[in-house]
């Protein structure tokens, strides 16, 4: 398990960082890799909606860019106190570098506020999985 102290400081770094002046949502991630380095990202809004990025995607990004491809852990910071759970296209998103028991932590700038796997956060996930994949 990676520090999740660590991994929150991160994620709320990003998300202090984030362009949401639409939503007035600011939110940040971070993830760990299986071979244990750190990304993370922010949501990044545009006029025109559907063009923007969410934290979770971005991360993912700078992990890909980074080449890396598994997803050992991640947590989310949103904007207060809530838990704040990814958008439905950022669970497919993550699930396609998660495992079903890849652990995504709800968190605060300080603590811990809901843990889910993949598979509770996306039960019955189409994922690479159903693939020959061979980047993987």
């Amino acid at each position: 398990m990676a520090d999740i102290q660590e991994l929150i400081r991160l994620a709320a770094e990003a998300r202090d960082r984030a362009y949401a002046p639409y939503s007035g949502h600011p939110v940040g991630a971070a993830l760990v890799t299986d071979d244990g380095r750190a990304f993370s990202g922010c949501n990044v809004e545009n006029a025109a909606f559907p063009l923007g990025s969410c934290a979770e995607q971005s991360a993912i990004a700078a992990m890909v860019r980074g080449n890396g491809r598994v997803i050992a852990e991640l947590v989310v910071v949103g904007p207060s106190d809530a838990p704040c759970p990814p958008c439905g296209g950022c669970r497919q998103r993550i699930r396609e570098f998660a495992a079903p028991d890849t652990v995504i932590h709800f968190c605060n700038e300080r603590d811990v506020l809901m843990t889910m796997t993949m598979d509770e956060l996306l039960p019955e996930a189409f994922g690479p999985d159903q693939h020959d994949n061979p980047n993987r």
